[in-house]
């Protein structure tokens, strides 16, 4: 997609920090109503990343989830179990994962969702790139990247909706509102992950924005996206909405904040400034 290429802004140039191996990685799998799909994306992902630990974000659903989730975790010691008290919004689950996490000496955090839309066998990959890497997102619209089962609308959607970010935000990132990740642990330190107030559909471009303006290494890997085929989706109407509000207000302050800048250079410095 070139018209990425024409329009998004490049941060400046990351030096490149000393990053320590991943010795302990951890999964985070937040469920709510994937009493069917849980126990197949645990077994793909234990055969696709035997050396990592699993825990299950499991938000009291009513359909038995959790019951399914204290079953696996007694037949694997790999797998944990943190039941929450209801339905809260997908970011605080993770943000619930993360200080565990890094409570229990992890090196890195993994997302992925529960409905088998991320396709665990591209853990190894992900978790390569993340060995020179602060995050490393698994991206639909980089090179290699592809969906499976979406109709155009919902591609066009996602597409130019991560082309609005990139030129609003100014993030040199093609993939912000993906959902399938690792994190460093020692990176969401330093993105300052403890004022995050976002919980839904704008999390993931919070995070991936936090990132960006921490001047962290952020790495996109080519994934095949592939559309649940057990359960309802729970992507809707409002969850875009929520997102869209949320990347127009952080823009809009974002640009404006720059536009603040410059005229401050230009009073200080003359307009030769702003080449500067």
């Amino acid at each position: 997609m070139p018209v990425f290429n024409r329009l998004r802004q490049v941060n400046p140039q990351i030096e490149d920090r000393e990053r320590h191996p991943l010795n302990r990685v951890l999964i985070l799998i937040p469920t709510y109503n994937e009493r069917e799909n849980l126990p197949l994306i645990a077994q793909r992902i234990r055969e696709a990343a035997p050396q990592c630990d699993i825990l299950v974000l499991e938000d009291n659903s009513p359909d038995g989830t959790g019951e399914v989730a204290d079953q696996l975790a007694a037949a694997d010691d790999k797998i944990q179990v943190m039941h929450r008290k209801g339905k809260e919004g997908l970011g605080k689950a993770y943000l619930a994962g993360f200080e565990w996490a890094m409570e229990h000496g992890y090196d890195a955090v993994v997302e992925i969702d529960a409905d088998g839309s991320h396709r665990p066998e591209h853990l190894p990959a992900l978790l390569a790139a993340a060995e020179n890497a602060d995050v490393v997102i698994g991206s639909r619209w980089v090179p290699g990247g592809s969906v499976v089962n979406w109709p155009a609308h919902r591609k066009a959607l996602s597409v130019y909706g991560n082309l609005y970010i990139s030129v609003l935000l100014g993030m040199p990132v093609r993939d912000a509102t993906a959902g399938f990740r690792v994190y460093r642990t020692d990176a969401l330190r330093m993105m300052g992950i403890e004022n995050v107030e976002s919980h839904g559909y704008f999390f993931q471009t919070d995070l991936t924005w936090r990132a960006a303006q921490a001047k962290l290494k952020i790495v996109e890997v080519p994934i095949t996206f592939v559309e649940r085929e057990i359960g309802d989706s729970k992507m809707s109407g409002d969850i875009f909405r929520e997102s869209l509000i949320g990347v127009t207000k952080r823009g809009l302050a974002f640009r404006a904040g720059q536009a603040k800048d410059a005229v401050s250079r230009v009073r200080e410095g003359g307009w030769q400034s702003l080449k500067k």
